[in-house]
């Protein structure tokens, strides 16, 4: 009979914490990587745009692009998955929230996975990521990389591909299909 309110007792010690943990127990606040992870998380859907570049890509300039941003991994990860009309490619890029930092992985099709760690811009519209690391050849690689929210329905992407030393930025001016 001890045994059994010692067992009582424990278990309703563990509802209370439990329930105060629930109840309106001060949280605490966001890390500016999870604001940024949450704004990128805002934005899964489907997307289409032209695509523009500067200098000027004849394999690409004016094309449609299709992106398709998808929340998995239970919340811990988005899935960037791009496509161009004409092109057999799909890079995937890999976002999630890496310590105090929002990272991301771009699997490229140049055989190559850059590395970059991006920040929210204090108005809270613009993340801005710069290049880490990479894995396997730099000769042609993505360096930078910019998304910008205009509105719930539009978003514009920017990703610097460096080619030797020379940038080349494509621009994505992109509105929410789905």
């Amino acid at each position: 009979m001890k045994s059994l309110r010692l067992a009582l007792y424990v278990v309703l010690i563990v509802v209370n914490v439990v329930a105060f943990a629930e109840s309106g127990a001060p949280k605490a606040p966001d890390s500016d990587a999870q604001k940024a992870f949450d704004k990128l998380k805002s934005l899964a859907g489907t997307w289409e745009g032209k695509v523009t570049t500067t200098p000027p890509s004849p394999e690409v300039q004016g094309k449609v692009a299709e992106v398709k941003l998808r929340v998995t991994s239970s919340g811990n990860a988005v899935m960037h998955e791009m496509t161009i009309s004409g092109r057999e490619d799909d890079p995937i890029t890999m976002f999630y929230v890496n310590g105090d930092r929002l990272t991301l992985t771009h699997y490229c099709d140049a055989g190559n996975r850059p590395r970059m760690a991006g920040e929210l811009s204090s108005d809270g519209t613009t993340l801005n990521f710069e290049f880490l690391g990479i894995s396997g050849d730099m000769k042609y690689h993505m360096h930078h990389a910019v998304i910008a929210t205009v509105d719930a329905k539009h978003h514009i992407e920017d990703w610097t591909f460096m080619v030797g030393d020379k940038p080349v930025v494509a621009h994505f001016d992109l509105h929410r299909i789905r």
